[in-house]
């Protein structure tokens, strides 16, 4: 059996990943329209069927604006913690509000079993109502989504250490932010330990906590104003290399796109490296 994963859009103005199976599939976050999901995922033979649920990380828009759209007109449960789901029913965004029906909830560290995935999110800091990440195991790979965290905390380095197969934020370039147009405050919330990752302190951790299992890497969560795919791409890479981590032996590296899907990557049972769709 084979495993798919894709970002549909990972970035301030919309996220949404998708893992699955030949069979079987899961959202992580769900911040853009249903249309664009399907013609995405039908673009690369993907059925949107195959969709069993959303999980969802916090309730900031960029987010979680697809999900009522996505339980009421696909009937998918939508999973995320109690204070996430209150967040989620209080946002402006939620033109579809979540009914009871499609409701889920989960516990941080405790996993839940759905379709082939046992999915487990865990407490990341940043300054939603609640915030997660997720650890996916499938098919015998692990997936790790840390998006939208302000420091790695030791909570967050357990998973982190775990992952085969890792979405981690690079969200902005020090420099970029600190000589940008956006005003002090908003800085301040970005680099604060309770905003978003830059691409140097997930370069430098990754550096020196290097996860021993670990094949494919994703930055995600990219700014339009404060960084640059390549920038953030150079700046991992760098880093890992004074390590002896060179990024194509062994380690594949990609900066995710902030508005356009990512190529399709495809990981068979007997190949742990995975290729890209054509």
């Amino acid at each position: 059996m084979k495993t798919y994963f894709i970002s549909l859009a990972s970035g301030s103005s919309g996220n949404c990943y998708y893992l699955g199976t030949d069979t079987d599939a899961v959202l992580v976050d769900a911040g853009i329209g249903i249309r664009n999901i399907k013609k995405i995922l039908k673009d690369r033979g993907l059925e949107m069927e195959r969709i069993r649920a959303v999980f969802v990380t916090h309730d900031h828009a960029d987010h979680i604006k697809g999900v009522g759209h996505l339980a009421k007109k696909l009937g998918l449960p939508v999973y995320a913690t109690p204070l996430t789901h209150e967040g989620i029913n209080r946002s402006y965004c939620m033109t579809e509000k979540l009914d009871s029906a499609h409701t889920r909830f989960v516990q941080k560290d405790t996993p839940v079993e759905t379709f082939g995935f046992r999915v487990t999110c865990f407490e990341v800091p940043h300054d939603g109502t609640d915030n997660v990440g997720y650890c996916i195991e499938t098919n015998g790979r692990t997936f790790v989504f840390m998006t939208d965290i302000g420091h790695i905390t030791p909570t967050a380095a357990a998973y982190l250490e775990r992952a085969e197969c890792l979405i981690l934020e690079a969200n902005y370039d020090e420099a970029m932010l600190q000589m940008g147009p956006y005003p002090q405050h908003l800085k301040t919330r970005i680099a604060g330990p309770n905003g978003h990752l830059s691409n140097r302190e997930a370069a430098d951790y990754l550096a020196a906590h290097f996860p021993p299992r670990l094949t494919h890497l994703w930055l995600c969560h990219l700014s339009k104003d404060n960084n640059h795919p390549e920038l953030a791409y150079k700046t991992v890479e760098l880093a890992l290399r004074t390590k002896g981590i060179v990024v194509g032996k062994g380690l594949e590296l990609a900066a995710l796109k902030r508005t356009t899907p990512s190529e399709l990557y495809v990981f068979d049972d007997d190949d742990r490296g995975g290729t890209t769709a054509p």
